[in-house]
């Protein structure tokens, strides 16, 4: 192989017949040689699309960029932003259902039943969802690497709208956390697929904005169920309702969510080799233009030498870390924060309505963050900001009196700027981690420890410490400010790597093969890849 020219190496790595080889390729090294190719024949699927090529170099010119991407942007940020914004609107159905009547105990009176359940039966239930979430993470991740991405991403879409209806049926807690188990279930699968869809069709100068205006449909979310949850509890109490408020907000958004799924079904390809919506020559061009990130767009095979390097590189368990202790505050303001504005002072429709501006600072905060994250280079520094605000609104909901009602609110709203570093590092997952075996286990890592935090948060909310659950909202401030800490270990761990890179490819002897960036190489492996900061 070392006498062929490169593209005869190009097609003799995609030689399917040749067996896949899992024992991984030699330590980062002063040149990437026939070693590498030999572990790494097993390419990207884009190595396909570029077969015939010969090696010549494709330049596309600075308007064809602007096309294709304004052609993705159009097609694919529509469908991806409403389908996050009903991922979390489903999973805080259950905070509006809480004070519309659902811990009620059964009753003739429609606008009065529920399901009679206890404050701690009511913290499992929130707890219950991450637990189906986390038994199914590494498994779903597989699948999104295994399974065609559009496709089996619809499937798990559709299916979480059709279990979350299913809520209005249930009678019993038992019914209650069987629904929320399987919830989690289907809803495992968003997130990491989300963060492949955005690697696979954005450059890393692009993905750290496009993350945060995906992932800010949560704070839409939180308007627009705020004020549908109001708008059913105000429209049963005047007019009557032939079912019980709850029940018809669990099957609004679960209907909605299944209709959506079927959508996304259509309009959603697989990657850009199967993409409706793109002639066959912009398929290519797309290919081209994410070349750049030196990742591709998928390789079906599982490669144990890149899990392995995932489990044992630092940074996988920095992302976990923060993950947990990070959601943690998420668990518990998730499923607690209609309860938390009655207890300052609020009435249960009120506190409907009066959550809603929350979710207008978390979209200000996540897109602004985003777009200068990517403008100035910092995504990691600049989402710092948004966690400190979240910190002082904390601060002001813990330290002033009972009688503050509009100071109280006010900290919650800062709360609600917290995201944007969980954010900032959902986007370096899609940017800076590399070999899609590698790849979707950092992610599965990422959420596993975002399970585990939203579990571990509404039980620190005690119902004994209502209204003011101080102990709950100390424990939140001591988080965030661990969490600090570790974004600033992030920040110079990549700024110490790309300073490595760069000193091994300056070295005389270094070679960049031809079509390196489909070789499906890890970000460890190969001396090309930047760190995104």
């Amino acid at each position: 192989m070392a006498n062929m020219a490169p593209a005869e190496k190009e097609v003799a790595m995609y030689d399917e017949k040749e067996p896949v080889v899992d024992a991984p390729p030699p330590e980062l090294i002063k040149h990437v040689d026939e070693k590498i190719l030999k572990h790494s024949h097993d390419a990207d699927t884009a190595m396909k699309a570029f077969e015939g090529y010969d090696g010549q170099a494709i330049e596309l010119s600075e308007e064809t960029r602007k096309r294709l991407l304004r052609k993705i942007d159009m097609h694919l940020m529509p469908i991806l932003c409403i389908v996050y914004g009903l991922n979390y609107l489903d999973k805080t159905t259950l905070s509006y259902a809480s004070i519309m009547g659902l811990k009620l105990p059964p009753s003739e009176n429609k606008l009065h039943s529920g399901i009679g359940i206890t404050g701690s039966q009511y913290s499992w239930l929130g707890s219950m969802f991450y637990f189906g979430y986390i038994a199914w993470e590494y498994p779903t991740n597989r699948l999104l690497q295994r399974l065609p991405l559009g496709k089996y991403s619809a499937f798990n879409i559709i299916m979480w709208g059709i279990v979350l209806s299913c809520f209005a049926a249930v009678e019993t807690f038992a019914g209650a956390i069987a629904i929320r188990f399987f919830l989690g279930v289907f809803e495992a699968a968003v997130t990491p697929g989300f963060a492949l869809f955005t690697s696979q069709w954005y450059t890393k100068k692009e993905q750290g904005s496009r993350t945060g205006i995906w992932f800010s449909f949560n704070g839409f979310a939180q308007i627009f169920g705020g004020l549908l949850a109001y708008g059913i509890a105000v429209g049963s109490r005047k007019h009557g309702a032939v079912l019980e408020p709850w029940k018809i907000v669990f099957l609004a958004t679960g209907l909605l969510t299944s209709t959506i799924g079927i959508i996304f079904l259509w309009a959603v390809p697989d990657n850009q080799l199967n993409c409706r919506w793109l002639s066959k020559e912009d398929r290519i061009l797309a290919l081209e233009r994410i070349r750049v990130n030196g990742q591709g767009v998928g390789n079906k095979h599982f490669k144990l030498y890149q899990l392995k390097e995932a489990l044992l590189d630092p940074l996988s368990w920095a992302f976990f870390f923060y993950a947990l202790i990070a959601d943690i505050p998420n668990g518990g303001l998730s499923n607690f924060f209609s309860q938390l504005i009655v207890g300052f002072g609020y009435t249960p429709e009120e506190s409907l309505l009066y959550g809603t501006p929350g979710g207008a600072v978390e979209v200000v905060a996540l897109i602004a963050c985003g777009w200068a994250g990517d403008r100035y280079g910092y995504r990691i520094l600049i989402s710092m900001i948004g966690l400190c605000t979240a910190i002082l609104g904390m601060v002001l909901i813990v330290a002033l009196p009972l009688s503050q009602n509009s100071g109280r609110l006010a900290g919650y709203y800062l709360t609600q700027a917290s995201p944007t570093p969980f954010v900032a590092l959902l986007s370096l997952i899609s940017s800076n981690i590399a070999g899609y075996t590698k790849k979707t286990t950092v992610a599965a890592m990422y959420l596993i420890g975002y399970c585990v935090g939203n579990i571990i948060g509404p039980q620190t909310f005690s119902a004994s410490d209502a209204p003011r659950y101080v102990p709950a909202e100390v424990t939140i401030i001591v988080c965030w400010v661990v969490c600090l800490g570790i974004l600033a270990f992030v920040h110079f761990y990549f700024v110490w790597q790309n300073r490595k890179k760069e000193g091994i490819r300056k070295a005389p002897e270094y070679v960049k093969l031809e079509n390196q960036e489909w070789l499906d190489l890890t970000d460890k492996e190969n001396p090309e890849f930047v760190y995104t900061l």
